[in-house]
């Protein structure tokens, strides 16, 4: 038997910054000199790849929520994160508690009513007439398809990974070190080094992806209150002020203020929801939420392996698509996440908590948001189809919250909302691209993690003035791209590494201190 430990990684890693540095900085001076160029470049890449490989992605996120609940029933089940007779490290109520806080996001502020409606205008492959009934039923299955199950089964095959290699082989939390059934010592040369980068790639267009999003709904928000107008320079200089507060905030090294706006900002995202519910059609509500979880159960199989050959290619590539390469490009940062939070759990009882509890979220949340949305348009008054249609998925949400008593006193809050959540998704993000970039170093230091924050800001103007969402989802497929196959690998891997598990050919190392873990990690998990 073999037992491996962990000793604290110091300093910068140059063989895994510099050409991470290197894709993100030529990237951004190319979008800053010639934009056109690279907006052409772009989406002849795009084509390519969605063309030859978008099936990839359809058959991946497939296979792994597949693998995950695989692990989960068999004997693997029982296996602990952490050392045999290890509890876990946080209580169950507080683990269901961080599992919540991570299931929101600038993500839900955004589709939550856009996605539904613009479903419902436009049902997915034609499956039925827009503006009806069925439409609407088919929009809450798709946004359920979307934002559920496989997305968590991405982040769970990743952060099981990371939770498993970290804390029972003792190894670095770097996602090279998941590969250490496969490449053993190899895991430090130039393999390991480029599967850094890959993740630090994907997580860093992920990131710029949500700030993108969050800058967008912010300014529509403002337009809609104050007549700003929607413009570039608006959404630019929104992500210029939310990017220097989250770099403060990661390099500050205080977590207090972080903290309390993280819990206020869970109180007033459930306080929203509570609201809209009760204000709003209660008993629509609750009737969708029943019958579109039949229909979202009864059609998963043949959603999860839809493709372009007899379906609507373009619909695929702007929807399905682009969702599973997000969730992709996030896989390494909530990873980590996730993974710290999981120490002496089972597999088992990680695979059902990732799975299970933000999906439940994400069924509540889309179908208020979203039931609300339909309803007006079946029933109410209407006008957010409209407003899609002429102003971007960005105002729907604030379109809504104007048919709702309050809507001043709402809409603020929901643009406070979208802002803490960009402040404190992007500063984790930069720490974990900082731990990445330095040898899985559990507090990086601060002028790394506020470069690849910088980066991250720069990147999202870069997406923004490149074509707006288009190029915001354009970047997130491409970066996702690679990042997936080095999925499929880890969890190739992580098979391996359970096998030598229960036949004995290794042991569980002793975990690393209990306080080690990244400085915006940790503040995410203390909230």
């Amino acid at each position: 038997m073999t037992t491996q430990t962990t000793t604290e990684p110091r300093g910068l890693d140059p063989a895994v910054f510099w050409p991470g540095l290197a894709i993100g900085g030529g990237f951004v001076l190319w979008g800053a000199l010639a934009p056109e160029s690279l907006t052409v470049a772009a989406r002849w890449t795009l084509a390519g790849v969605i063309r030859s490989f978008g099936w990839g992605f359809v058959v991946s996120t497939a296979f792994f929520l597949v693998f995950a609940v695989f692990l989960a029933f068999s004997r693997f089940g029982d296996i602990k994160l952490g050392r045999e007779d290890e509890a876990p490290e946080f209580a169950t109520s507080s683990w269901v508690c961080m599992m919540f806080s991570v299931g929101m996001g600038i993500g839900l502020m955004f589709w939550g009513a856009a996605e539904p409606i613009s479903h419902f205008g436009a049902p997915p492959h034609a499956l039925a007439e827009p503006k009806t009934k069925a439409a609407a039923l088919v929009a809450m299955q798709y946004s359920y398809f979307h934002w559920a199950l496989h997305p968590w089964a991405i982040y769970a095959v990743v952060g099981l990974a990371l939770a498993y290699f970290s804390y029972r082989r003792g190894l670095p939390v770097l996602v090279s070190s998941a590969f250490q059934p496969l490449l053993g010592s190899a895991i430090h040369g130039p393999a390991g080094k480029a599967i850094d980068v890959l993740a630090i790639v994907a997580t860093l267009f992920g990131t710029a992806t949500s700030l993108g999003l969050g800058a967008q709904q912010i300014n529509s928000g403002l337009n809609i209150l104050w007549s700003t107008g929607e413009t570039n320079g608006i959404s630019l200089a929104i992500i210029a002020i939310l990017t220097v507060a989250f770099i403060l905030s990661a390099v500050s090294g205080v977590g207090k203020g972080v903290q309390f706006l993280s819990n206020m900002n869970m109180a007033l995202a459930v306080a929203l929801l509570a609201f809209l519910a009760v204000c709003g059609p209660t008993v629509f509500i609750f009737n969708t939420f029943i019958e579109s979880i039949g229909e979202y159960i009864s059609n998963i199989v043949t959603m999860s392996f839809r493709t372009a050959a007899f379906s609507d290619g373009s619909w695929l590539s702007s929807w399905t698509i682009f969702y599973w390469a997000w969730w992709v490009s996030w896989a390494p940062f909530v990873g980590v996440f996730i993974a710290r939070i999981s120490r002496g759990r089972s597999i088992r009882e990680f695979v059902f908590g990732v799975l299970l509890i933000p999906s439940a979220v994400t069924f509540v949340w889309f179908t208020i948001m979203g039931g609300a949305a339909l309803h007006s348009e079946l029933f109410g008054p209407g006008g957010l189809l409209a407003a899609v249609n002429a102003k971007g998925e960005a105002a729907s949400l604030f379109v809504l919250l104007a048919q709702f008593p309050w809507p001043a006193l709402t809409s603020a809050v929901a643009m406070f909302l979208v802002a803490v959540f960009f402040v404190s998704g992007a500063d984790a993000a930069s720490v974990v691209m900082g731990m990445l970039s330095s040898r899985g170093a559990l507090e990086p230091r601060p002028t790394i993690v506020a470069l690849w924050g910088a980066l991250a800001g720069a990147s999202a103007c870069v997406l923004l003035v490149m074509g707006g969402l288009k190029g915001l989802q354009t970047a997130s497929i491409l970066a996702a791209a690679p990042f997936l196959l080095v999925m499929v690998g880890l969890c190739v891997s992580l098979w391996r590494g359970l096998m030598d598990d229960v036949t004995g050919k290794t042991t569980a190392a002793r975990p690393s201190p209990a306080d080690a873990r990244p400085v915006a990690v940790a503040r995410a998990v203390d909230a």
